[in-house]
């Protein structure tokens, strides 16, 4: 427990880091990969780059700051970021590596303003936060190991099939290579990959959702290509499964993780939105949901670029006509000559609310704006924020 004037001191800081934050967390992971080079093995160099990682760990330690004397308030965020740990595998013995540096940069950045009593301060706390993460994720390592066919660390897999679903996007079977039980997973879930192609200094973790309904043999997780565009680089992972895994290969995957699950229990019609490789989670809620429940009032939308990046079409015109309670739609942005679909643009709040009904559970991923048009659409139709689903590809950003 902290004293109150240690949480006094915290809260009064909460201003600085509105304004210095994200400036504060780029120079934590300067610091921290210049001091602790093997950690780049952990974290994803491209979210790094692109500046996505900062500033979720800047929003991470303000929800911590803001709410130090109820952190129990914080603790679904927590949840989250403690699943992708464990799935990273993450381990106690890092997190005094990471107060060490983040205490660091603080007073890097707010020079003097960033006095012994304050740098104390942030010492206490952070020791508390850390306390309460380490302890969540001990809760989930021994879950995913306990579970039916779980496991600790990363297993081997072999790749079973590998299938073109478009231009961009392949999917992946993945058998153990033991040939012993695989762990089940909530609709939703994603499991996590660890390579180190060739030339590379580092293995390299990538998070892929599960995109098939759980109660296989095997995983499938379905990877869109990220190509070069403008000053981004192309992506390290997702391009060497497209060009150098082949079947019969070995991945290495650590256990089903993810909080973005669809609700067991749920009883109102389910709207499924998603936008390019977004669909990867929605088609496992989609067929769990179907499979569990077939006369399941269901409204699926996809929006694509065009055919050529639609994935899973035939797929889900075969569910639909297999199951009376699914209506499906497609949304393609700029459609090549003679390719159908239900409408052409984008999904805006007057088309989504001819296909279906504010009354629902809505569950929606895709790329951020395609997100936060989404998002702002429901608000405005005044859809409850708990019935307001999605999950971000990466780490956490805003919606707002």
């Amino acid at each position: 427990m902290l004293d109150p004037k240690t949480i006094e001191i915290i809260k009064s800081t909460v201003p600085v880091l509105e304004v210095h934050g994200q400036a504060i967390t780029r120079k934590f992971y300067e610091t921290m990969f210049k001091n602790h080079p093997e950690l780049l093995n952990v974290f994803n160099h491209a979210n790094q780059r692109q500046g996505k990682q900062p500033t979720a760990l800047a929003n991470a330690v303000y929800a911590a700051a803001a709410h130090i004397d109820h952190l129990e308030e914080i603790l679904p965020v927590v949840r989250g970021i403690a699943q992708k740990h464990r799935a990273l595998g993450i381990l106690p013995e890092q997190y005094p590596i990471v107060g060490e540096n983040l205490l660091a940069a603080i007073k890097m950045v707010l020079g003097d303003a960033a006095t012994d009593e304050i740098i104390e301060a942030w010492g206490k706390a952070y020791g508390v936060i850390a306390d309460v993460f380490i302890r969540v994720e001990a809760e989930i390592y021994q879950a995913a190991e306990q579970e039916p066919g779980g496991w600790r660390g990363f297993r081997r897999f072999i790749v079973d099939r590998k299938v073109k679903e478009s231009d961009v996007i392949t999917s992946f079977y993945l058998k153990p290579e033991d040939g012993e039980e695989i762990a089940s997973y909530l609709p939703g879930q994603y499991i996590t990959v660890r390579v180190k192609p060739e030339g590379q200094a580092f293995t390299h973790l990538r998070h892929y959702s599960l995109s098939t309904s759980p109660g296989h043999a095997y995983y499938r997780i379905s990877v869109k290509r990220e190509e070069a565009e403008g000053d981004r680089p192309a992506g390290i992972v997702s391009t060497y499964l497209h060009h150098d895994i082949q079947e019969g290969d070995i991945l290495e995957l650590s256990a089903p993780a993810g909080e973005f699950t669809l609700d067991p229990a749920v009883q109102l019609p389910v709207v499924l939105i998603s936008g390019g490789v977004g669909l990867t989670p929605m088609v496992s809620m989609l067929e769990t949901l179907l499979e569990q429940d077939p006369a399941h009032d269901v409204v699926y939308i996809h929006a694509a670029r065009d055919g050529s990046h639609h994935a899973m079409r035939e797929h889900i015109i075969q569910w639909t006509e297999a199951h009376s309670s699914l209506r499906s739609y497609v949304v393609y942005e700029s459609p090549a000559a003679g390719e159908e679909c239900d409408k052409i643009g984008y999904i805006d709040l007057p088309w989504l609310q001819t296909v279906a009904s504010a009354n629902a559970d809505f569950y929606f991923c895709g790329p951020t704006p395609f997100m936060r048009a989404i998002h702002q659409a429901l608000k405005q139709w005044k859809v409850p924020e708990e019935r307001i689903h999605f999950e971000f590809f990466g780490p956490a950003d805003s919606l707002d």
